[in-house]
């Protein structure tokens, strides 16, 4: 039983070192913040770029439609034009 009651209590300088140790990795509420507010923005941003390639890509597809009428209507005009 001696030897229980022995271990159990350390000595002051151990427990000061402990106390040290854990205040090298505390954070405060500023950089706890902070990485919150980080992380945060990482998801939105995944969201914002999705709506943004979708975008984009319609107006390609749009663009595309376009250019294939435009070089359709005007290969005949040009066809009409050499008739007269």
């Amino acid at each position: 039983m001696g030897k229980k009651d022995a271990s159990a209590t350390t000595l002051p300088v151990d427990q000061y070192r402990k106390q040290i140790g854990k205040q090298d990795y505390k954070k405060s509420k500023s950089a706890l913040r902070a990485t919150r507010l980080k992380a945060e923005a990482k998801r939105n941003a995944t969201g914002m770029r999705d709506i943004i390639l979708v975008v984009v890509a319609v107006v390609v597809f749009l663009l595309s439609i376009y250019a294939f009428f435009y070089l359709n209507l005007s290969t005949e005009i040009d066809l009409d034009v050499d008739v007269d």
